[in-house]
């Protein structure tokens, strides 16, 4: 039953937009706790003019409020009702749900839950699978800020707080719109008002920008890695020209004469060094590339129509394919998108080594700085743009060679890592569900494994059926526990039994998910910062 005692709240107390101290946050959240019958969290308090915002959760659902004086306009809708302030004036109090039309509405009131560009601003995306890791990720972005009195804004990486792609979205049985509201209500929750960015990752048709777009995303990654055609590097001259003479040179604006007589024998200067492209250089390239830059062109401007006026960023992304980038292919696509202004805020080349799903890389860290450097060299030259690392997660061993060698123009890109770190929650909370959740990912390995490229084992895997509960959590630092994990997220999340069960787990145990994600992203964060 909710209590009747006023309110101590004056709508004149606290400036519009402006953070309440904690100690006036958490009394205030009891008391409007007590009213709602709500645990409120003290962070999302968000005073407005006549309007005070505010998130909690009841029965482990999620739910969204306002205290408003009696005649404005809540912008929500909910449960209302009046309550007395200890002032004696009277308010309304409206509880709803976290649902669209509340997301739709508070976005348009409130400007800071609404994804932003960031432009050439050395950036993080922190996928979440899951809809409720972005609280988690909030507060490791906050923590890395430093200073004790730093700023949502000052933070020195920009958040892309809503990630995800189209291939993800099927998996996880969520629309991209949904990605971008769960992401919002994280925001809210925390109080986060720096601004953030909203990725829609790997989209790879015209159809798949025109719902995100019409979603709210600030951020569109263009994937033709289907165009990218790997036989060209050992393909002999003859077959290569062939291919040459195929591109669709209408999307290209040129011609196979023109393009050599433009690149072939020209020496660019890189700053540190120089490069001089011959002839097979220029060939090669253009018949493995050309096909996706002529693709992300045609991508870039159906993007640019549907935009218009509103500002984004675009990123390609050739990471998922077969063969690296070398320095004259990396040369040939910067050299391209910039004749055809299009204007990338960065790229994911395909990078020397092995970014395998959910564990560090895997190479010679000395030929991967190598390679990094030629790239940064070339983003500087042609951007400069950021150079994007795809399947960035718990890559640890090359961000310091990262952060040094490209300093801002670095744009990472995490995703399965926080359902890890869900599972390592359960792990902690519920050991015979994390027991099942590992009986049921073993049982789907080798199917669900087809759709990318992993090294992990089942059979040297560490043997979690004879493990007493408290080494469970552990489980997470094996290398094949960690890929068998991850790449069956999909499955899981489709399965009837498990699913209910795992989201009631991660509800009821939230302050545990959002500490094994602050510490898992600081980790990620600190590198960069």
């Amino acid at each position: 039953m909710s209590d009747t005692t006023p309110i101590d709240y004056s709508f004149a107390q606290f400036p519009a937009g402006q953070p309440i101290a904690p100690d006036g946050a958490a009394g205030l959240a009891a008391a409007l706790g007590a009213q709602t019958g709500m645990e409120v969290y003290p962070d999302s308090l968000c005073p407005q003019k006549n309007t005070l915002y505010f998130m909690g959760k009841r029965n482990g659902e999620r739910l969204v409020g306002c205290l408003a004086v009696p005649h404005a306009n809540p912008h929500m809708e909910g449960a209302s009702r009046d309550v007395s302030l200890a002032s004696g004036d009277k308010a309304r109090l409206v509880t709803g749900a976290t649902s669209p039309f509340n997301a739709r509405r508070l976005r348009a009131h409130l400007p800071f839950l609404t994804p932003v560009p960031c432009a050439r601003a050395k950036s993080a995306g922190t996928g979440d699978r899951l809809g409720l890791a972005t609280p988690g990720h909030i507060y490791a972005f906050r923590q890395i800020c430093t200073g004790a009195q730093c700023r949502d804004s000052e933070s020195p990486i920009f958040p892309i707080l809503a990630q995800q792609s189209i291939r993800e979205n099927v998996r996880t049985g969520r629309t991209p719109q949904e990605v971008i509201d769960d992401a919002m209500w994280g925001v809210l929750q925390t109080g986060w008002t720096g601004g953030y960015g909203a990725d829609a990752d790997h989209l790879k048709t015209p159809a798949d920008v025109d719902v995100c777009h019409e979603a709210g995303y600030s951020f569109f990654t263009v994937d033709p890695g289907d165009y990218v055609d790997d036989e060209a590097n050992t393909a002999p001259m003859a077959v290569v020209e062939a291919k040459i003479q195929a591109l669709d040179w209408d999307a290209l604006d040129s011609s196979p004469a023109d393009l050599v007589s433009r690149l072939a024998g020209q020496t660019l200067d890189l700053g540190t060094f120089a490069y001089t492209f011959s002839q097979e250089d220029v060939l090669r390239s253009a018949a493995k590339y050309g096909p996706a830059v002529a693709h992300t062109v045609r991508m870039a401007r159906h993007l640019a129509v549907r935009r218009g006026d509103t500002p984004y960023d675009l990123e390609m992304s050739v990471d998922e394919t077969a063969t690296i980038t070398s320095l004259p292919e990396h040369i040939y696509i910067g050299n391209e998108l910039e004749r055809l202004g299009i204007t990338c805020v960065s790229l994911a080349p395909r990078y020397a080594g092995m970014f395998e799903k959910g564990v560090d890389y895997i190479g010679d860290l000395d030929a991967f700085a190598r390679s990094f450097a030629e790239h940064v060299a070339v983003s500087r030259r042609f951007g400069p743009y950021k150079l994007s690392l795809h399947s960035g997660s718990d890559k640890f061993s090359i961000y310091p060679i990262a952060a040094e060698l490209a300093a801002d123009l670095i744009h990472l890109k995490t995703a399965g890592t926080s359902y890890l770190e869900a599972v390592r929650a359960i792990g902690y909370r519920d050991p015979d569900l994390f027991r099942r959740i590992m009986d049921f990912a073993v049982s789907r390995y080798d199917v669900d494994r087809q759709a990318y490229h992993v090294s992990g084992q089942v059979a040297l895997m560490q043997p979690y059926a004879q493990l007493p509960d408290a080494e469970l959590p552990g489980m997470l630092e094996d290398f094949h526990a960690r890929q068998i994990l991850h790449v069956t997220f999909g499955s899981l999340l489709n399965d009837a039994t498990l699913r209910p069960l795992f989201f009631a787990a991660l509800r009821a145990g939230e302050d545990t998910y959002t500490e094994m994600l602050v510490r898992h992203f600081v980790r990620h964060l600190s590198p960069f910062a």
